[in-house]
């Protein structure tokens, strides 16, 4: 950009992520061409909105390129109800949110590079500090993700919040209401993708945002547990999504939500059908939040699961229809949360003899035992063919009886024992 006669500038996360030692996730730059000559000088480059970004592919790395701008008139606390191109950086830092992203790396086409730091920003990167651009309750009157994104930054960059930016999050906290379920979702997506997100988890929670977000799970605050002394439910919540493996954000979503029941079932120190009333709440929690419809219905069908109680007196039919009942795809998430559950309780990893079932479990799979109504050694075409079953719902519960029969004992599945079995069921409707 500057070699074509306009100023350019590497902005935002990119240039705080560089300066930390860490690889930016993307490359933000800042120019003073508008969107229009930009892709004189990309061909082939893509405006993408009315913002005034031009996305820029070159190889394997996308490089979104915006025109300094000036914002205005944020009466939704969400988006700028007008944007303004400008010509200055300094201008365009000023609308940005924490210092620690209002910094800029460039110059003009005649200037040698340098650093534009208008509210030491470079400072706080090394005090690893938050703090928001001017006044904290104007930015964050602006758009009101700004407070959700504080948090998830310290969590994802392990810093503090200056003080008087998280007094202005307290009092702006009721202004997320504002925004919309994909927006805090994303936020969310990316603060339990930290390595300990409990950093950021925190700090929603003690500034009220997590009470807008979800009232059933602010509610797990000063509910009593008899797990790790002198800690709530809501450490537990913490220990435990801490503790569920980043590489499998599902299982981290269901961490977070596993007990959001318990504060409406709690009653004389119990905690009655939890999981039951906590699948509904993670559900409505979810569908508020636009998460994918297979994402909540994985997360929803965890937390309905997650108590389940092993005994090492099961039978191998037990062990088979506790994988039918979960499902062999979910296995690996639902002991994956297990797991976390019993750190954040304060047990060992294998509390409740998980090793033991996890055991039994791969036997059986590595059997090839018959769990679903494919592994029959019928179908309902046999059925309707040879005993002349219609076609219907009974069709179908005759399948899952004779499914029942070969889980209890698998050496039941071939074809003349079911179609013996089936015309014996068939007998007996009689």
């Amino acid at each position: 950009m500057r070699t074509a006669g306009y100023a350019a500038y590497l902005v935002g996360g990119s240039l705080r992520d560089v300066l930390l030692d860490r690889s930016p996730a993307d490359w933000d730059l800042a120019t003073s061409a508008r969107p229009d000559q930009t892709q004189s000088v990309f061909p082939g480059s893509l405006y993408e909105n009315a913002f005034g970004t031009v996305a820029m592919r070159k190889g394997q790395e996308t490089f979104e390129i915006t025109t300094f701008r000036l914002d205005h008139d944020y009466a939704d606390h969400r988006r700028p109800h007008r944007v303004e191109f400008g010509d200055d950086i300094q201008v365009d830092l000023a609308r940005r949110d924490f210092t620690v992203n209002a910094l800029a790396w460039g110059g003009g086409p005649d200037q040698p590079p340098a650093l534009a730091d208008p509210y030491q920003g470079r400072a706080d990167l090394d005090r690893r500090v938050l703090r928001a651009v001017g006044d904290p309750d104007a930015r964050f009157a602006e758009d009101a993700l700004r407070m959700i994104r504080a948090v998830r930054l310290a969590a994802t960059l392990e810093f503090s919040i200056e003080p008087s930016t998280l007094a202005a999050i307290e009092r702006r906290a009721d202004l997320v209401r504002h925004l919309s379920g994909e927006r805090v979702a994303a936020e969310l997506e990316k603060l339990l993708a930290s390595p300990t997100p409990s950093l950021g988890l925190s700090p929603l929670a003690s500034t009220g945002l997590l009470g807008v977000i979800s009232p059933e799970l602010a509610a797990q605050r000063g509910i009593p547990q008899n797990k790790v002394p002198d800690e709530d439910l809501w450490d537990h919540t913490l220990r435990t999504v801490d503790a569920a493996p980043a590489a499998r954000p599902t299982v981290r979503l269901a961490a977070l939500v596993h007990d959001i029941g318990k504060p409406a079932t709690f009653a004389d120190n119990r905690f009655l059908g939890h999981e039951i009333e906590g699948a509904r709440l993670a559900e409505e929690l979810l569908s508020r939040l636009r998460l994918p419809r297979a994402t909540t219905e994985r997360v929803v069908h965890l937390v309905r699961q997650h108590m389940f109680a092993y005994q090492p007196g099961w039978g191998d039919a037990a062990v088979r229809r506790f994988i039918t009942k979960i499902g062999e795809s979910s296995l690996d998430d639902l002991f994956a949360l297990r797991e976390a559950d019993n750190l954040g309780s304060g047990r060992a990893l294998d509390a409740g003899g998980l090793d033991g079932l996890r055991a039994r479990v791969a036997e059986q799979l590595s059997a090839h035992v018959a769990l679903r109504r494919p592994d029959l050694a019928i179908d309902g075409n046999d059925l309707i063919a040879e005993l002349g079953v219609e076609p219907g719902p009974h069709l179908g519960r005759l399948l899952d009886r004779l499914l029942e029969a070969v889980i209890d004992d698998p050496g039941l599945n071939d074809r003349p024992t079911l179609l013996m079995l089936a015309q014996a069921n068939l007998e007996g409707e009689d």
